[in-house]
């Protein structure tokens, strides 16, 4: 391989790397563990994940992106550097084009940042793509057609939400509520009503296991393992999807509100487009048992889930280079 295109989902959960001819070959959560004393770099990526609340003082598992956006330099860039060789290896004798997205509402500093960090950790050039694009590409939608498409995008630190038509943006929101806020409002759920302490990780699973944002046709329950608030001590408790419902409700309503708020600033020929085709929903969060049934009764819009939600930003940013060398005309 001489070189290649490469194409980064830079996510505050997970990174993923889509490689051009190859598709998405990398997806690792986006921490790094570091020493504190030293400054060395002990884990990137799932290794580091496994020790976020289980190290020793001097080790500190971070996530060096925040809502989306770079919130350590150094670190981000180091992490870019690992995820870059472990995906394409180190044969490559000239530097690789990447494409990396950034959330709709990142600012001009934001952006540069991303693409220095790109540029540090060893791109030749770098084009910047922002996430409700990306994700309506990956999605296999026509972005160049001239008629309304409206894409929401879940990740872990943000929700976009975009209409788009001729290959641009023509309306777009970003919140800072997405999946991190699903497990921060379990943790606080489980806290108040069962005076039970429980890790983020703890919180994942009850959210994949048992979580929904609309009432399930079957009521689904599990057991939690945690500590208690009051004695210290150990303590089991069974959750039903009902109380997640009722834990999520502050922060998927506040998605629906965003859709909603997308929706009236639509040009009426586009909001007519997407009543006939409906809304796509992208990204982790999006497979939330019953959000989309959520955002559809709140605008009264079909409302389905892209097929595998969580690459379609990694594929769409690989895309998006041939997309702007016209390599295949449409991407």
């Amino acid at each position: 391989m001489l070189t290649t295109d490469i194409g980064i989902d830079l996510g505050t959960a997970s990174i993923l790397v889509f490689v051009r001819g190859k598709g998405v070959v990398l997806k690792e959560p986006s921490v790094v563990a570091f020493d504190r004393d030293s400054g060395k770099i002990r884990a990137i990526g799932e290794e580091a994940r496994l020790m976020i609340g289980r190290t020793p003082e001097n080790i500190v598992a971070v996530r060096p992106l925040k809502e989306g956006v770079i919130s350590d330099y150094r670190v981000t860039e180091k992490m870019l550097k690992y995820f870059i060789q472990k995906a394409v290896g180190r044969r490559l004798l000239k530097k690789p084009r990447i494409s990396v997205c950034v959330p709709s509402g990142a600012t001009e500093v934001e952006r540069m940042a991303v693409e220095e960090a790109a540029m540090a950790a060893g791109a030749r050039e770098v084009a910047i793509i922002e996430e409700p694009l990306a994700a309506a590409i990956g999605a296999g939608i026509d972005i160049n057609r001239p008629c309304g498409n409206m894409i929401v995008d879940i990740g872990g630190g943000t929700s976009d939400i975009a209409v788009i038509s001729l290959g641009g943006t023509v309306v777009s929101t970003s919140i800072k509520i997405a999946g991190n806020d699903f497990d921060e409002a379990l943790v606080r759920y489980m806290r108040k009503q069962h005076n039970l302490l429980i890790g983020d990780q703890t919180a994942e699973e009850i959210k994949i296991r048992v979580g929904c944002a609309y009432p399930l046709p079957e009521v689904k329950k599990m057991e939690v393992k945690g500590r208690n608030l009051v004695t210290g001590l150990p303590k089991n408790v069974v959750v039903s999807s009902e109380e997640t419902e009722e834990a999520l409700r502050d922060a998927t309503s506040q998605i629906v509100e965003a859709v909603h708020s997308v929706l009236e600033k639509t040009p009426p020929e586009l909001a007519s487009d997407i009543a006939d085709r409906g809304i796509v929903m992208t990204g982790g969060g999006s497979l939330l048992q019953g959000l989309d049934q959520l955002i559809e009764s709140g605008t009264g819009i079909h409302t389905m889930v892209a097929q595998d939600p969580m690459k379609c930003v990694a594929v769409g940013t690989g895309k998006f280079l041939e997309f702007l060398a016209g390599d295949n005309g449409n991407a």
